[in-house]
């Protein structure tokens, strides 16, 4: 019984490329150093003394700069390359992260966590285009599964370790934070080789079995009607995931009486279940050709589900079934939303389309705590999760919406939906 379950295992980390080993762990080095940004706002309130509103309103600045920064690091990617974009961001982030801690003045906060989020976030179109040329069609996704693997169990470490730290001292969040995105920086530019442009533009291998909703790449995703939805659909979605990060905590403590602890033990839950399950789901459903769309679907309607477990009683079990839930859902959904922006663009728009899906992913990260705390203010917890649940169905719903659009030649495998 255990040989076919590590047969599994090996099979779903074989045949990735070293570079996309590599940018895996450059990730785990720079997220294990993640600290200053799960702490911001007790370092604004409990450390420089700001009011909560202050300290929202800096928050909120960090969102836009984070949106602002995505989209600038599309245009680059495609511009110069993404080794250069992540380079570069890799280590002006680590050297302002050195420089933040002694910022203190409101508006110097407010255009420092600006600059820094502009030029920290233009890392995330490029690093996931650096994933999708340095990886396969049929492994596609696989690797993107890596890439998130390495940042939930860096995530946790840094975390845990950023707690620590805090107690100590707030400035040492900063110095952590700061050299590992410059270690992080350093490895890559010391053993990730550099493309060149002819490679970087050069179509990568498609796969010889295309799968039901492989698309076909359009010159500008804004131009892309259908990518444009499937983006709405992302943000949608994401606005209701990151419930989980900023309301969900709140709800554990304050209706289900659970100690910090407890707290803590669920959230590390959901992290230790990807890390385990996810490369091992993805590689399976990937053998079995299944529908990116359907996937990513299934994957929001059970997003709907959980919240409607949390709706529906105040029994601590509840918890539980409802993390159980959230977490297979983000393990059939996230992977597939990136391989499908991937595969929905040419090489050399690339950085433009996964910059556009990460800007709805920004956007979502700004919004989901604004409205959830003013939903939770003015209806409650538990007609918040009814509504953020129906959220999730009307995304799943336009999900299967834009798989059924699209439509693949049998010969050719080539989408034969306009360019419209």
């Amino acid at each position: 019984m255990l040989q076919p379950i590590i047969r599994l295992y090996q099979n779903a980390y074989q045949g990735l490329s070293p570079s996309v080993w590599l940018l895996a762990g450059v990730m785990l080095i720079n997220r294990c150093g993640t600290m200053v940004l799960p702490f911001l706002t007790l370092y604004l309130t409990q450390h420089l003394h700001y009011s909560v509103t202050d300290a929202g309103i800096i928050m909120a600045v960090y969102g836009a700069g984070a949106f602002v920064g995505t989209f600038l690091g599309g245009r680059l990617t495609d511009r110069f390359g993404f080794y250069y974009v992540q380079l570069v961001s890799l280590l002006f982030g680590g050297a302002f992260l050195l420089f933040l801690q002694f910022v203190t003045g409101f508006y110097a906060l407010c255009t420092s966590v600006f600059i820094f989020t502009l030029f920290g976030d233009s890392f995330r179109p490029a690093n996931q285009a650096a994933i999708a040329f340095y990886s396969q069609a049929d492994n596609r996704t696989r690797a993107f599964s890596l890439n998130r693997l390495a940042i939930n169990l860096g995530w946790s470490v840094g975390g845990g370790l950023g707690g620590w730290l805090a107690g100590v001292s707030y400035n040492l969040l900063f110095w952590a934070d700061g050299i590992t995105c410059l270690v992080a920086g350093l490895v890559l530019w010391r053993f990730l080789p550099v493309p060149s442009s002819t490679q970087i533009t050069t179509p990568g291998p498609v796969a010889t079995q295309p799968l039901p909703d492989q698309p076909t790449a359009f010159s500008s995703p804004y131009r892309d009607r259908l990518f444009v939805a499937f983006v709405i659909c992302s943000t949608l979605y994401l606005t209701v995931f990151m419930q989980l990060f900023s309301i969900v905590p709140l709800y554990f403590k304050q209706v289900l009486r659970m100690t910090e602890g407890y707290i803590g033990l669920l959230m590390a839950l959901n992290g230790l279940f990807i890390v385990v399950i996810e490369m091992a789901l993805v590689y399976r459903l990937e053998q079995q050709k299944r529908s990116k769309t359907g996937l990513i679907a299934t994957g929001v309607f059970l997003t709907a589900l959980s919240f409607l477990v949390l709706g529906s009683t105040t029994a601590s079990f509840a918890a539980l079934v409802f993390m159980l839930l959230i977490t297979i859902s983000e393990m059939l959904a996230m992977p597939f939303i990136q391989s499908f922006t991937v595969e929905r663009s040419e090489p050399a728009t690339r950085g433009q389309y996964l910059a556009l899906y990460a800007m709805g992913g920004a956007l979502a990260q700004t919004a989901a705590p604004a409205f959830g705390s003013q939903m939770v203010a003015h209806v409650g917890y538990a007609s918040h999760w009814f509504v953020v649940a129906g959220i999730s169905l009307l995304s799943a719903t336009g999900f299967w919406l834009v798989g059924k659009k699209i439509r693949v030649l049998p010969s050719t495998g080539v989408n034969s939906l306009s360019r419209t």
